[in-house]
């Protein structure tokens, strides 16, 4: 174990007391070892620093103002001392062997820069009935793009660079548009490794205004690329 490289985790929370200790166990629950836990309360309003500050020495807490999601990433890269970054939503769960079996593609090829897994949703028990009742959820597993599924190689994270803190809902996508930009070598694992959960207060919902931030970020990729030549 003590050879192992080691992983850094980094949880940003934002108002999610509910979830947070859930997620922060599916860490701790890892078969995978050293890992270094990193939790960032960008400014919640709710119980969410008491429950990371209830784990002790364990985990890594630190609070800065809310500044969204990508700063509280990039504060955690800052503060990460792993060989390796992993990024975990504190709404959702890892299952136990995740980092065993990514680590495991990265040992059976150094090449590799990034490796992603299968995700699977659930709806959160903690939904009302009526809106349980409106979400049609697939038991199928489908290809983890979402940070709480990726294992990235510390210096290939700092050839793509930080998240852009201008995004307020699309900071991750843009960040991957980039990986494809760089053509850095990744790998898609046919196992499961994250569970996303399905609740009221999903980014993706709360800030539908912000969905017009896809296709900006499409043209400046398709900008980059035409001024490259």
């Amino acid at each position: 174990m003590e050879n192992h490289p080691s992983v850094s985790v980094i949880i940003p929370v934002y108002n999610c007391e509910k979830y947070l200790a859930e997620a922060i166990e599916s860490v701790l629950a890892q078969t995978y070892q050293p890992l270094e836990i990193i939790v960032i309360d960008d400014g919640s309003t709710d119980g969410s620093a008491e429950v990371a500050k209830h784990f002790g020495t364990t985990v890594q807490y630190c609070f800065q103002a809310n500044s969204g999601t990508a700063a509280a990433r990039n504060l955690g890269i800052e503060l990460a001392k792993g060989d390796f970054f992993a990024f975990l939503d504190a709404d959702d769960l890892w299952v136990e062997d995740k980092l065993t079996n990514q680590m495991a593609a990265f040992t059976n090829n150094p090449n590799l820069d990034i490796v992603y897994g299968q995700v699977q949703q659930f709806i959160s028990p903690d939904l009302a009935e009526n809106l349980k009742a409106k979400l049609q959820v697939s038991p199928k597993l489908i290809p983890g793009h979402i940070p709480s599924a990726l294992v990235i190689k510390r210096d290939s994270f700092f050839r793509v660079g930080l998240f852009e803190t201008q995004w307020r809902l699309a900071e991750f996508a843009s960040w991957q548009v980039r990986v494809t930009e760089l053509g850095l070598q990744t790998m898609m694992l046919p196992d499961l490794v994250a569970k996303r959960r399905l609740h009221e207060t999903n980014k993706g919902i709360q800030k539908r205004e912000y969905q017009t931030e896809y296709v900006q970020i499409l043209k400046a990729s398709l900008d980059r690329r035409r001024a490259k030549g």
